[in-house]
């Protein structure tokens, strides 16, 4: 069966992905920065491990909903392992992912998440080219208006976490005072690190950014304007073609979902900028664009580009592997090789 862009699963999805990335600001005074959860939680910080264990469970939630697991890896395992050890260092010079960077740094208007977003994608686009622009893909040029099978289940499942996100925000009172750092609930706030995890996981799957065969397909841009990528890549040698990949908008309708929404909460909804549950407000302010920032961007840019994943998509399918007892060795050379490429960095 051919594969259809997914607009709508991706908008929802995306309107998703916002509400529990505000919560955990809101609640903990803490951007939802997936990739800052690894490579946090590698050196044991707690609401780091409970943000990463939240996504691989949310994934298992799927995956048992879905009843299939994620679409296979087809790249080698070489392969596989680069991609992830490239998105590991990038990720950590960098200071952010897709998650961090475009739907939370994006949201707060941050010129350094708008500089490392613009230039990740055109490392990702033209990595996506070299690589995938001339594969074969099961695709059609239609379009699924719809939810999807498991798109009413999905939206169904978030019910619970939003709702424990809000029984700690109605239990909890918020610090009166503006201090440094207000003393924190510990309990409430991995509870809510781990539970707006669970809840971004299910909306993650129904956008469809853990397809990454859709991601490619996206990545790869219209035809109108792979003649100025094809330019460039063709004068170096890396192309000696017209790509044949049909390219699918799905991921476009994501950000249109997440972004506007996103800007609004944090404009007017963020509060006095003092976590509710206690602790440091931890939303960066910094505005500097350095090179670590667009060389770590860079990097990763070009690891997403070679498989289509990164640290979210790579935790959601873990966990949805894990949930239909799919096959999960790929996604832990990924995961490890992720880990590998964050320790090259110094903290």
């Amino acid at each position: 069966m051919a594969e259809l862009a997914t607009p709508l699963q991706s908008f929802i999805g995306g309107v998703g992905l916002v509400l529990p990335a505000h919560a955990l600001l809101y609640l903990n005074g803490k951007v939802f920065g997936i990739s800052g959860f690894m490579h946090r939680s590698v050196r044991g910080d707690r609401e780091a491990i409970a943000g990463v264990a939240g996504l691989v469970l949310g994934g298992v939630v799927a995956g048992l909903i879905d009843r299939s697991g994620p679409s296979p890896i087809t790249l080698s395992f070489p392969l596989v392992a680069m991609s992830g050890s490239l998105v590991g260092l990038g990720t950590k010079l960098a200071n952010g992912c897709t998650s961090g960077h475009m739907v939370c740094g994006l949201s707060r208007f941050s010129t350094r998440s708008l500089a490392a977003t613009a230039t990740f994608f055109l490392t990702g686009v033209l990595t996506t080219r070299v690589m995938h622009g001339s594969t074969s893909v099961n695709s059609s040029a239609g379009i699924d208006w719809t939810l999807g099978s498991a798109g009413y289940v999905l939206l169904a499942a978030q019910v619970a976490p939003l709702a424990l996100l809000a029984t700690l925000y109605t239990t909890y009172q918020r610090p009166k005072a503006k201090r440094d750092e207000p003393t924190a609930n510990h309990g409430a706030r991995l509870a809510a690190a781990f539970t707006s995890a669970v809840d971004f996981a299910l909306a993650l799957r129904l956008s469809n950014l853990v397809d990454v065969q859709k991601v490619l397909s996206f990545l790869v841009l219209p035809a109108s304007l792979q003649p100025l990528l094809d330019a460039p890549l063709r004068a170096v040698g890396l192309v000696d073609g017209p790509a044949t990949r049909p390219f699918d908008p799905s991921l476009a309708f994501l950000a249109a979902g997440a972004l506007p929404l996103g800007m609004v909460l944090y404009r007017y909804l963020r509060g006095p900028e003092v976590p509710h549950l206690g602790g440091p407000w931890n939303i960066p302010r910094g505005r500097v664009v350095n090179a670590r920032l667009l060389v770590g961007a860079a990097i990763f840019g070009v690891g997403w580009g070679m498989l289509g994943i990164c640290p979210g998509p790579a935790l959601v399918n873990l966990g949805r592997a894990l949930g239909s007892k799919s096959d999960v060795s790929a996604l832990l050379v990924w995961l490890s090789t992720f880990i590998a490429g964050g320790l090259l960095v110094p903290s």
